[in-house]
């Protein structure tokens, strides 16, 4: 994303009903998963906890987002109706999650804030549920065995004027209305605004749209288009296959009068552009840059690591970059102002599509892993392409890097509140900059390449990253990194002597 700039179990088993409310919830923490998938919470043995079905945690247990994803179940595919009407108008819309129980569950949670719920079935019976702030916890008619397979169908009634606000670069995220559709920002954990989720960027599954929508509207999803079937009413479903799996907040739908450009990438990749009505002419010289972005990042971070890709124009005043998965989201005014600015943010989103999207992050604490390195690449791009140069760019930010660390927490110690502030963008940067100071620009890109190669398709971590890059530079640098990652105050950058930084006083 760019911008312009616990535990505890229970044996009481709760008799709960659709209309029902739960008093005094009990948060039940998780552990944090390693690779992406879920992973069992601590307590009962695995005997005991087969005998003995209890409910899945309500979170997975992230310092910074406890409530984050749920424990005991492991989703595989969700399939998501809606049936778009108009602009700001709420709609008919179902979540068909398939999963896999790894535990035995008396209870379960989904991340599911706002929208007006209507019935939920797990395996095609009713369940009990009710709603808990921002968690759908649903009771099925009968426990769910672990290692076995189930079926979870919530019906609703979408509201697409839902949005929440953020003090960072964030801004507003949710649904985010067009002048004739939609679009979705559901970074950080916006999702649930959406659609019932197992929320957490460590978490993926493979995703299927289908989007009904008016005469005269388009929609297009994460992936590839499946189907388009008009109906005897005029009205259009359009079905989309996200192709890969992918993390919720990663999840893009959008509706719209749009124009579809089609192009082709390094080695044939597709490429599909989705364009508001009278942009395309005004956004072409920017969006056409893309095969030379794609070529340019595979030549140091190698293949692109999904199917296709394609920019998402969109038509909002929200002035914040998105890279929903396979389809970067820009906002138009990005694509119609400097070239130089534009770029930044087209590199910046397509970085992510490597790291981020592809090796996304184990736990919120490591987003400087995401940031850091779409901004170093979007910087490095740019110094080779008419803008500032890349040392002088660092530069700056070690300047400001003891300020930042005081405002927005250290690199890899972000809070909430920070997650999504100069700190994570600029000062991570720093870091990998640091980093190839210290080793030579060889073996940087080695570590580069082995991370996005090693990690493609997981969840990967700071202490992760430390051990990679020791690993190929041959001796270890977590002496080096975690001052530079967790630490008070900034150390001294390999190499600039010369350069001075006024170290803030707690």
């Amino acid at each position: 994303m760019k911008a312009s700039f616990t535990r505890r179990r229970t044996a009481l088993a709760l008799a709960l009903t659709g209309a029902a409310g739960v008093a005094g919830a009990v948060v039940l923490g998780g552990t944090l998963p390693h690779t992406g998938h879920r992973t069992p919470a601590g307590g009962p043995s695995a005997a005991s906890s087969a005998a003995v079905p209890s409910p899945g945690a309500r979170g997975i247990g992230d310092p910074l987002m406890p409530l984050d994803g749920n424990g005991g179940y492991e989703v595989r595919h969700y399939t998501l109706d809606f049936d778009w009407r108009a602009p700001q108008t709420p709609f008919e819309a179902s979540a068909t999650i398939s999963a896999t129980a790894t535990q035995a569950l008396s209870r379960f949670d989904l991340d599911f804030a706002g929208n007006t719920l209507h019935t939920v079935t797990v395996d095609g019976t009713p369940a009990a549920f009710v709603r808990d702030g921002d968690e759908l916890v649903v009771t099925p008619a009968r426990p769910i065995a672990k290692g076995r397979a189930f079926t979870v169908r919530v019906a609703y009634t979408a509201d697409p004027t839902q949005q929440r606000h953020r003090g960072d670069a964030i801004q507003n995220y949710g649904w985010m209305p067009t002048p004739d559709g939609t679009l979705t920002y559901a970074q950080p954990d916006g999702a649930k605004m959406i659609f019932p989720a197992n929320d957490h960027p460590s978490l993926r599954a493979r995703v299927t749209f289908h989007i009904t929508t008016p005469p005269g509207l388009g929609a297009v999803a994460n992936g590839r288009l499946v189907e388009r079937v008009r109906r005897p009413d005029g009205h259009i479903r359009w079905t989309y296959d996200a192709e890969q799996p992918v993390a919720a907040q990663l999840v893009q739908m959008a509706i719209g009068r749009f124009t579809f450009v089609d192009s082709t990438g390094p080695r044939g990749l597709p490429v599909r552009d989705v364009v508001p009505g009278g942009m395309v002419d005004d956004t072409a010289a920017y969006r056409s840059l893309t095969p030379e972005h794609l070529a340019w990042l595979e030549q140091r971070l190698g293949p692109y690591p999904f199917g296709r890709y394609g920019v998402l124009v969109g038509d909002t005043e929200l002035p914040v970059a998105l890279e929903t998965q396979s389809l970067s989201v820009v906002p138009r005014d990005n694509l119609l102002g400097d070239r130089v600015d534009a770029e930044r943010d087209l590199v910046h989103e397509l970085t992510h599509h490597w790291t981020g999207d592809s090796v996304a992050i184990r736990r919120w604490s490591d987003l400087w892993l995401s940031e850091g390195h779409a901004r170093y690449y979007e910087r490095l791009y740019s110094e080779a392409h008419g803008g500032p140069d890349l040392e002088s760019a660092m530069r700056a930010a070690y300047e400001q890097h003891d300020q930042w660390r005081h405002d927005d927490g250290a690199p890899a110690e972000p809070t909430g509140p920070t997650l999504f502030r100069n700190m994570r963008y600029d000062g991570s940067a720093l870091v990998l900059y640091a980093l190839r100071e210290k080793v030579g620009e060889q073996t940087f890109e080695r570590i580069e390449r082995s991370w996005v190669t090693r990690f493609r398709g997981r969840a990967a971590g700071t202490r992760d990253f430390i051990a990679l890059a020791s690993e190929v530079a041959g001796h270890d640098l977590a002496s080096f990194l975690t001052p530079w990652l967790s630490g008070a105050h900034t150390p001294p950058m390999p190499g600039h002597p010369e350069w001075q930084v006024d170290p803030v006083q707690d």
